[in-house]
């Protein structure tokens, strides 16, 4: 309701309850720009891709894949992640949490040619 009220009132008024001169003066941070761009990086450039169509779970699930990669937190959020995965498929089922010690590989693929992507 409010919000169209301003858009009906002329552009010049919305000056009156923006007053970015005294939030600057304030010291208040103005980073219109910043966040912008911020959302450009995370959203524009990922959903606007030609010919792509997002459902809204797997579009918040990349995006948040992203803001983590972006913040440098992904390894963090993985270790957790993992955690996680590891107590709801083997812990829950076995009794007393204790999943039974499985056996290795006799041998594992090699993976030397494998390099990680930032």
């Amino acid at each position: 309701m409010y919000g169209q009220a301003l858009k009906n009132q002329p552009k010049r008024s919305l000056d009156l309850h923006l007053k970015y001169d005294r939030y600057l003066d304030l010291g208040f941070p103005i980073a219109t720009g910043v966040i912008e761009g911020a959302c450009r990086h995370l959203v524009k450039d990922r959903m606007d891709i030609t010919g792509a169509k997002w459902r809204l779970t797997s579009a918040e699930a990349v995006l948040r894949l992203r803001a983590l990669r972006s913040s440098k937190d992904f390894d963090e959020y993985w270790d957790f992640h993992e955690a996680c995965e590891h107590k709801r498929n083997h812990q829950a089922l076995y009794q007393n949490g204790e999943v039974p010690p499985t056996k290795l590989p006799q041998s594992s693929p090699r993976r030397d040619h494998l390099r990680v992507i930032k």
